[in-house]
Formats: structure tokens, sequence, C-alpha cells
């Protein structure tokens, strides 16, 4: 017998999507680090590295919502998977600048999952606070960390 109610589903399903573009975006930060290792990079690696430990931090918080609704957390990558790809690639094909703005793009995605899981009528109020609050908050630090970062390399 499933004692699931509708809305504890809605929000598992929800936070669990939202858990699948983190686990990526981890694992595309964790690619894109490796491609600032260089003197010269070596700000940008670290600035990487912090954003990456809270994409962490946030997968972390996902899994914990998740199973504290009852529920299984996914353990796979989302779309974020494709970012991670096209982040190795541009870096190796257009530089460092052409990398970050695959980053920012992903983050920009994630910012889409995070306002459309919030504007669901079936997600609880209790899952939106968590999304509108911490989460968004952080996703769009990152857009502005990122774009920094493309702008200190331009004016070089």
């Amino acid at each position: 017998m499933n004692t699931t109610s509708p809305a504890t589903k809605s929000d598992i399903d929800a936070l669990n999507g939202l858990l699948r573009g983190e686990i990526s975006a981890v694992e595309t930060y964790e690619q894109a680090i490796g491609k600032f290792k260089d003197p010269e990079h070596r700000t940008i690696s670290n600035v990487l590295t912090r954003i990456r430990d809270e994409h962490h931090q946030t997968v972390a918080t996902l899994r914990e919502r998740v199973l504290a609704h009852g529920g299984t957390p996914s353990e796979g990558a989302g779309v974020w998977g494709v970012f991670a790809n096209l982040v190795e690639g541009a870096a190796k094909l257009f530089g460092p600048q052409t990398a970050l703005a695959a980053l920012k793009q992903g983050e920009l995605y994630g910012k889409e999952q995070y306002e459309k899981a919030s504007g669901d009528k079936e997600v609880s109020a209790e899952a939106k606070y968590l999304i509108r609050g911490d989460l968004m908050t952080r996703c769009q630090t990152h857009i502005t960390t990122l774009e920094q970062l493309v702008a200190q390399l331009e004016a070089k």
C-alpha cells in the first residue's frame, strides 16, 4: 500500500529533479576546475572550486529533504551532463572564456529548473521555501560570479 501523499510525491519528484541537476553540476565544475590549473588561472580555479563545493552542499541538502519525505534520492546526473561535455570541449577548443560561458549557461538552466519547481502548484510551501531561499540565491550568485570571471578574462 502506498502511503505517500500526492503533495509529498510532488515534493520528492521536484527535489529529485533538482538533485540530478546538482549532481551533474558538481561533475561539470570538477571537469572545469581541471582546465584552470595553470598558474595564470589559479584564482579562477579557486572560485570554481568554491562553487563546486556549494553545489556539493546543495546535493547533500536535497538528498536530506528527499529522505525526509520518505523518498529515495536520485544518484545520477541530469541534463547538466550535456553541459559537462560542453565545458570540457569548449575549454579545449576555444579557451577559458568559452568554458566559463558554458558554466554560466548551465547555471541559467539550473535557475530555470528552480523557478519551475518553485512555481509548481503541486509542490508544498515547505519545499518552495527551501528552493526560493538558499538554493535559488546560490544559483544567482554563481551566475553573477561567472559573469565577473568572464569580464576579468576579457579585460586581460
